[in-house]
């Protein structure tokens, strides 16, 4: 008995149905094997009552006796291996073939047809001899005023055993047809449920935290797609976990490096004794470090609103210009340092529709990145140009280190990092590209490495909007201060 499960569904299901199938065809065939037998059986009496007849109307004699008449019958219509009996209208028998004449009348329905004018048919037992017969039965006029019924009969009892040996052969060859199926159902099961069992198994080590196993096997179609999902989800997840665990001793570093500054520092103060110039160089260092901390556990709260669906904007009209502008004058103390040029050819009159300030965080963070990984007395390119009537795209150009082809595809991803020694969570193009998506944008990036990064925001354009300032109103258009156009 197989054990409950799906081999179980599998092998009975599959079963069932090629077993109604055989059943279904085996009637078919037997019932049309039968039909024709039979058909055969009364088309031969049919045609040879009808050739008689045709003979007997013409040539039959005048003024014949009664008795010569049915001897003229018997002779003229009688039919090897079939008896043939002659009845009156009512059925009574007159006289047979056989030479017997039994007090008896036929009322099988073959008789009230042949009546009716047609050739009567009925199969059946036969009273007496319980034999299995067919009887068929035809009206014929002798001179025009005597009127008898012809009725053949004959024996179906060698008919019937030639289709009982070919049904019980049916049978025979339905049962060696079966059992292939069976053989062959449990084999399909096992090819399903197999694979099932190992895939699960491999599942139960994975949710017990093995993330190391894989699902081993050359699976096809479905199950292989399977498979191959669970050993991709996996991956991911050991990928995941190791990006975890970089990041917590990433951020872990990022953390305690300003945290220690700002204690060793305010220690130092605390002790006194110093000169106004050492005094003012710590202070200057504990606020620059507790500036650095408020920025990265701002960074890790918006992307922890970003996970969670939380952040809200503030939308207004956004002109880009001035955008890119104010996002220059922030990020040029920075850059002078390292001597490099912020460049900015931006088209007049581009406006979106968005929170001005999350979309100066994307540019800010682009630009710092730019600079971050750029040479010194080089050049880092801001332009704003309308691609359609619809979008503005916004690009970011450096001639920096570049990204290799190995890491262009991850750098997107949260908590990677292409260089850790830079500092920094990992973060922020993650957070970029999921604010560029909450304003309908896309952040698009190509570089090479060695050459430089060029990284592409694509934004849907709006038409700029008069501010609206009236009782009980409300303000929704964003402003900046006009800048000049400039090269730092």
């Amino acid at each position: 008995m197989i054990k409950k499960g799906m081999r179980r569904q599998i092998v009975l299901h599959y079963i069932l149905v090629v077993f109604l199938a055989l059943l279904l065809v085996e009637v078919i065939f037997l019932l049309a094997i039968r039909t024709y037998y039979y058909d055969s059986v009364y088309s031969k009496i049919k045609n040879h009552i009808t050739t008689g007849e045709s003979f007997f109307y013409k040539y039959q004699l005048n003024g014949e006796s009664n008795s010569y008449q049915l001897q003229e019958l018997l002779e003229r219509f009688s039919l090897n291996n079939t008896e043939l009996e002659i009845l009156t209208l009512n059925g009574d028998m007159i006289t047979s073939s056989t030479g017997f004449q039994p007090d008896r009348t036929i009322t099988t329905s073959d008789v009230p047809e042949a009546v009716g004018g047609s050739i009567g048919r009925w199969v059946g037992r036969q009273s007496g001899t319980n034999e299995s017969v067919m009887a068929v039965s035809k009206m014929l006029q002798v001179h025009g005023r005597d009127t008898y019924i012809l009725r053949y009969l004959t024996s179906l009892e060698g008919i019937n055993n030639d289709l009982l040996n070919l049904t019980l052969l049916s049978i025979g060859i339905g049962a060696a047809v079966m059992a292939v199926v069976i053989v062959f159902s449990f084999g399909l099961a096992n090819s399903i449920v197999k694979p099932l069992n190992n895939i699960t198994a491999v599942s139960a080590q994975m949710a017990k935290g093995r993330f190391n196993v894989r699902i081993k096997g050359n699976y096809k179609f479905e199950i292989g797609d399977l498979a191959s999902t669970l050993n991709y989800m996996a991956q991911e997840i050991v990928r995941s976990n190791q990006i975890k665990d970089d990041f917590i001793s990433s951020i872990s570093h990022e953390l305690r490096t300003p945290l220690t500054s700002i204690k060793g520092w305010s220690e130092t103060l605390v002790s006194g004794g110093y000169d106004p110039e050492e005094t003012q160089l710590g202070v200057s260092i504990i606020s620059r470090e507790s500036e650095r901390l408020i920025g990265l556990v701002e960074e890790i709260l918006d992307f922890s609103k970003l996970q969670q669906n939380q952040m809200k904007l503030s939308i207004g009209i956004v002109d880009v210009k001035v955008l890119l502008q104010e996002t220059i004058l922030n990020i040029w103390a920075k850059a002078e340092k390292k001597r490099i040029h912020l460049l900015l050819e931006c088209e007049d009159g581009i406006f979106v529709k968005g929170d001005a300030n999350r979309l100066k965080q994307v540019f800010l963070n682009l630009v710092d990145n730019a600079v971050k990984f750029s040479h010194e007395e080089s050049s880092i390119e801001l332009s704003a140009k309308r691609l359609s009537a619809t979008e503005t795209a916004i690009m970011v150009r450096d001639s920096g280190i570049g990204i290799s082809e190995a890491h262009i595809s991850r750098v997107k991803d949260r908590f990677f990092q292409v260089d850790a020694l830079n500092g920094g969570t990992g973060l922020g193009l993650a957070i970029s590209q999921q604010i560029v998506e909450l304003h309908n944008g896309t952040l698009d990036m190509v570089s090479e490495l060695g050459k430089g990064t060029e990284v592409t925001v694509i934004l849907p354009l709006t038409e700029p909007q008069p501010e609206v300032n009236s009782e009980g109103g409300t303000q929704i258009t964003a402003t900046f201060p006009e800048l000049d156009d400039w090269e730092a």
